[in-house]
């Protein structure tokens, strides 16, 4: 596969000398200038690249603005250049060349549903504040609407959107997906803006390559209804190199080049690693029966644990603070120690978060701790991202961090304000894990976090693909079971299964039934019928043999 494409048009490290409000309408900048002394270096570096119209990356630490960076100039073009509504004007906006009445303006797209639902409530602010500003000063603004699209939404609110859709949507790369795979599309080809947040989360993933198509068919969608392609726009915190994330976001194709907004000074960080117990090589041994709390008859196969050690330590922690924020790197040890934690304090003090919970809990159990009703939340990774959770005084983390990166954004959710430093703490669960936690608070110090590596098929048109993608596929169509290795060889190389049929012609489906002898065989010849179909006549197939004969396939035209 050929490596991603150097697409930079830039990297900005300066603000410029101007005034930086001044690109912004007035109302715009009342609002802003009554609401913050200042902007922030994210905001300063940010504004300079969005306004000019370039793709951008805003590299910036957890807590710098960034993402009010990123909305502010989209923002004020809603107010200041506004489109009509369906209904208002009728048929504006069925000419080639005119923006759809009623379409969203400003999509973005979160890594998580919590994330999704943060930055809808946090927008409510500044265009209330804008409009407010504008009112004193007898300035009539249009109407900004800000609507969400996640797994959570209901069906009504689903309809109602495709019908009239906002100005801004805010969804997740599976929701985008569905909504380009349906006919709601249709409110999609008048988006100016695409917003991607921790795009750094996303990149190296599986998830990420499938956002990357998901964005081709939005541009494809938009420049095909005549209107330019959308501005990108992706704010991330921690990646390594640069140029990598902005490959990613910029894509394939003409005019992708993005400018690298960076202003990633590392934040200021306050990291603990604890021990809470004597001897922790003692630790997983048989207890003396005369030593055990319990008694004799007790359990007479208790082993020494650092959990009597940890939740004592934890629950005095969680008391000497306003608002503590607990990670665990499963949903299972989550629930655990919340209610081990309660039945110490013989009152509800903590709750669990992580992504299996239902959406009104989970709003719930969010808003409780930034009301300050709730001292302490045990969050798995659903809590790791970009969301606002409030004045965290202290972040926790039960066994070292799964990464560099992930511990970094993890304690960033402590002090998640301009200027404030994060304070952590890491207990360790043994020895092992003692060096690791080690290991990775002193790299989230020096700030050398991993390399963020992207898929380079995330990059590569089909018709790149080399003829060995072919073979792959051909191969694991025999009629044994392919091994592991060979699965993961074809998956690789042939990313996409509905772009086999234009490449090499339609495969034989009646040959693929005779697959499976074994289950295996046949699990795996189910998966490959998904995109088999009957060979047309006069075009090249692929066949393969009846068992007992040969196992070489051959390819007919």
């Amino acid at each position: 596969m050929a490596a991603l494409p150097r697409r930079l048009h830039g990297t900005v490290k300066q603000p410029p000398a101007v005034d930086p409000l001044a690109r912004f309408s007035e109302p715009t900048r009342a609002w802003f200038s009554e609401a913050f002394a200042e902007p922030t270096q994210a905001q300063l570096l940010g504004w300079e690249a969005i306004s000019a119209g370039r793709h951008t990356l805003l590299h910036a630490p957890t807590g710098s603005g960034k993402t009010l960076a990123a909305f502010l100039w989209c923002l004020d073009r809603c107010f200041s250049d506004p489109r009509p509504r369906p209904g208002s004007q009728p048929g504006v906006g069925r000419k080639r060349g005119t923006t759809p009445p009623g379409s969203v303006r400003i999509l973005y797209i979160s890594p998580l549903k919590a994330l999704a639902y943060d930055v809808e409530r946090n927008l409510r602010a500044p265009l209330a504040g804008i409009r407010r500003t504008a009112q004193r000063s007898q300035v009539e603004l249009p109407e900004v609407r800000v609507a969400s699209r996640t797994g959570d939404t209901p069906a009504d609110a689903r309809r109602a959107l495709a019908k009239d859709p906002p100005e801004i949507l805010v969804t997740t790369p599976e929701s985008l997906y569905l909504l380009l795979t349906s006919q709601a599309r249709e409110v999609l080809r008048g988006v100016e803006h695409v917003i991607v947040d921790e795009v750094h989360a996303l990149a190296p993933t599986k998830r990420g390559t499938h956002l990357a198509l998901s964005l081709e068919r939005l541009e494809t969608l938009i420049t095909a209804a005549g209107h330019p392609a959308p501005q990108r726009i992706g704010l991330s915190a921690t990646q390594r190199p640069l140029s990598a994330i902005a490959a990613y976001l910029g894509g394939v194709g003409p005019d992708r080049e993005v400018t690298i907004a960076d202003a990633g000074a590392r934040k200021a960080l306050d990291l603990k690693v604890v021990v809470p117990v004597e001897d922790m090589s003692r630790l997983g041994e048989l207890i003396d029966p005369d030593e055990q709390p319990g008694g004799p008859a007790a359990a007479p196969e208790a082993r020494r644990s650092i959990w009597p050690a940890i939740y004592p330590e934890l629950l005095e922690l969680i008391r000497s603070h306003r608002s503590t924020l607990v990670f665990v790197n499963s949903r299972r040890l989550a629930e655990r120690m919340a209610n081990r934690l309660n039945e110490l304090a013989g009152e509800e003090l903590v709750r669990a978060h992580h992504g299996s919970i239902a959406r009104e809990q989970r709003l719930e159990i969010e808003e409780s701790l930034k009301a300050g009703r709730l001292p302490a939340l045990v969050a798995t990774s659903s809590l790791e991202l970009g969301i606002d959770m409030g004045a965290i005084d202290l972040v926790v983390q039960i066994e070292a961090p799964p990464s560099v990166a992930a511990g970094l954004q993890r304690i960033g959710r402590a002090g998640h304000r301009v200027g404030e430093p994060s304070t952590g703490i890491i207990f360790p669960k043994y020895r092992g894990d003692l060096l690791e936690a080690a290991v990775v608070t002193e790299r989230m110090l020096a700030g050398a976090i991993e390399e963020t590596r992207v898929a380079s098929s995330t990059c590569s048109p089909a018709a790149t693909r080399p003829m060995s993608s072919l073979s792959c596929v051909l191969a694991s169509s025999g009629t044994e079971a392919p091994t592991k290795s060979s699965r993961a060889t074809t998956l690789e190389s042939w990313p996409s299964r509905r772009e086999a049929p234009s490449r090499t012609g339609a495969c034989s489906a009646s040959s693929s039934r005779t697959m499976g002898r074994g289950a295996a065989a046949g699990a795996w010849a189910s998966s490959t019928r998904k995109w088999s179909t009957r060979a047309a006549s006069g075009r090249p197939s692929c066949s393969a043999p009846r068992p007992g004969g040969s196992r070489r396939s051959s390819l007919t035209g």
